[in-house]
C-alpha cells in the first residue's frame, strides 16, 4: 500500500478565532496576550502582527514597540480548547481514527486506504480532493482557515503545510522530494535545533542540498543520529503516527534547604531548571506549547500556574522568561517557598521558521507557524 499523510495546521488559531468572533478586527494586527503595559508575554500574534516581527513568548511590551498599532487582547483558552475540539471532530470524520493530533491546532492524518492509484504520486494526487474538502468543511463550519500538506511521509507533510501559509495546498510527490528538500535550510529538517544546526553549519553543511551531498560519515557530525538524519535529508521518513493519547510533559524541581523568597535565589533555580528542561526538549526533537510553574509554601499548600502559546518554544531563554510570567503575574512569591517547579506539556515536533524566510516568504510566525 502506498502511504498518503496529510498535516493539517489552523492559520494563526488563536488570533484567528478572535478576528472570527469579532470582525472589526479582521485584518487589524491582533496580539493575544497580556498589554504592553503590563508585565507579561506574548501568546500568540496574527499575520498581521508577525509582519511587524511579533512572535510567541516576545515580552509584550517588546511586541507593543514594534507593533505600536497591534490590538492587544487576553487569551482565552477555554474558548480556543472548545474550538479545537470541534474542529478535530471534524476532521475525524474524513479520517476515523487514523489521527494523530499533536497540538492544539495541529494533526497528521492517514488516509493511506482512501487514496490508492497506481503509484505513489497518483495515490497523493487522489488525496487533493480530499484536503480541499477538509478545508471547505472547515471554513464552512467554523469560519476559520486551514493549511494542508499531502505527503508520503510525516516529515515532508510537515514541511507542504508550512509552505503556503494561510489557507495553503500542498503536494510533494515522490518524484520530486529530493529537489523540493535540496535548496532549504537544515533547520527546516525534523530534528535539527540550533545546537545540531551549529555543529553542521561548522562543517560546511547549510542546506538540505550540503546534506545530500556530504560524502563522510554523518555520525561523527550527530552522533547515532546520523542515518536517520541522511534518510530525512533524502525524504524519507519511517515513522508511524503516534495513534494514542498518552499525555507527555517533563518536569524539573527543586526543594530548598531553608525556605527563601530571594529572588536571586529564585531565579537561578529558574535558569537552571529551563535550561534542563530545553536539553531534555532537544534530546527529542520537541518543543512546548504549555509552561507550568509550581510553589510549595512552609505549611505544605502547593499551587501550579500555567501559561499555553501558540507558537512552540523550546529554548531555555523563552522557558525562564514565562515562567517568570507566571510567577509575577500570579504574585507566587509572596511569602518563602520551600519548593519551586517549572514544567512543560503540549509537546510537538520542532517547528521552524527558516523555511519560509529562506524561500523569501511571509515568515508563518511559528514551529510551529500557526
Amino acid at each position: 500500500m502506498f502511504r498518503v499523510i496529510l498535516h493539517l495546521d489552523m492559520d494563526a488559531f488563536y488570533a484567528s478565532v478572535e478576528q472570527r468572533d469579532r470582525p472589526e478586527l479582521k485584518g487589524r494586527p491582533v496580539i493575544v496576550g497580556a498589554p504592553p503595559s503590563q508585565r507579561g508575554v506574548v501568546c500568540a500574534a496574527s499575520y498581521e502582527a508577525r509582519r511587524f516581527g511579533v512572535r510567541s513568548a516576545m515580552p509584550s511590551v517588546t511586541a507593543g514597540r514594534l507593533c505600536p498599532t497591534g490590538v492587544f487582547l487576553r487569551p482565552r483558552m477555554e474558548a480556543y480548547r472548545n474550538e479545537s475540539r470541534i474542529i478535530m471532530a471534524l476532521v475525524r470524520g474524513f479520517a476515523g481514527d487514523l489521527i494523530q493530533q499533536v497540538s492544539i491546532d495541529e494533526a497528521y492524518l492517514d488516509v493511506s486506504a482512501q487514496c490508492q492509484g497506481a503509484d505513489a504520486d497518483a495515490s497523493l494526487d487522489l488525496a487533493v480532493p480530499l484536503a480541499r474538502e477538509i478545508q471547505s468543511t472547515v471554513v464552512a463550519e467554523r469560519g476559520l482557515t486551514t493549511s494542508l500538506g499531502v505527503a508520503p511521509n510525516r516529515l515532508l507533510a510537515k514541511l507542504a503545510s508550512d509552505f503556503q501559509k494561510p489557507n495553503g495546498l500542498t503536494v510533494i510527490h515522490e518524484r520530486d522530494k529530493v529537489a523540493f528538500l535540496r535548496p532549504l535550510p537544515i533547520r527546516c529538517l525534523h530534528g535539527i535545533g540550533r545546537v545540531t544546526e551549529a555543529n553542521l553549519n561548522a562543517a560546511g553543511i547549510e542546506t538540505v542540498g550540503d546534506l545530500q551531498d556530504f560524502p563522510g560519515d554523518l555520525s561523527t557530525l550527530v552522533g547515532s543520529w546520523g542515518p536517520e538524519l541522511r534518510r530525512f535529508a533524502f525524504g524519507d521518513d519511517r515513522r508511524p503516527l503516534d495513534l494514542g493519547d498518552e499525555i507527555k510533559s517533563i518536569s524539573s524541581e527543586n526543594t530548598f534547604g531553608t525556605d527563601t523568597d530571594d529572588r536571586r535565589i529564585l531565579r537561578e533555580c529558574l535558569k537552571e531548571q529551563a535550561g534542563e528542561i530545553a536539553a531534555k526538549l532537544a534530546e527529542r526533537h520537541v518543543s512546548a506549547t504549555t509552561v507550568q510553574v509550581k510553589v510549595r509554601y512552609s505549611d505544605f499548600s502547593t499551587l501550579t500556574r500555567q501559561v499555553s502559546v501558540e507558537e512552540s518554544v523550546g529554548d531555555a531563554a523563552d522557558l525562564y522568561r514565562l515562567a517568570c510570567h507566571l510567577l509575577a503575574r500570579h504574585r507566587l512569591v509572596h511569602r518563602p517557598l520551600r519548593l519551586l517547579g517549572m514544567g512543560v506539556s503540549g509537546l510537538v515536533e520542532t517547528r521552524e521558521r527558516q523555511l519560509h524566510l529562506a524561500l523569501g516568504l511571509s515568515d508563518p510566525g511559528k514551529r510551529r507557524a500557526a
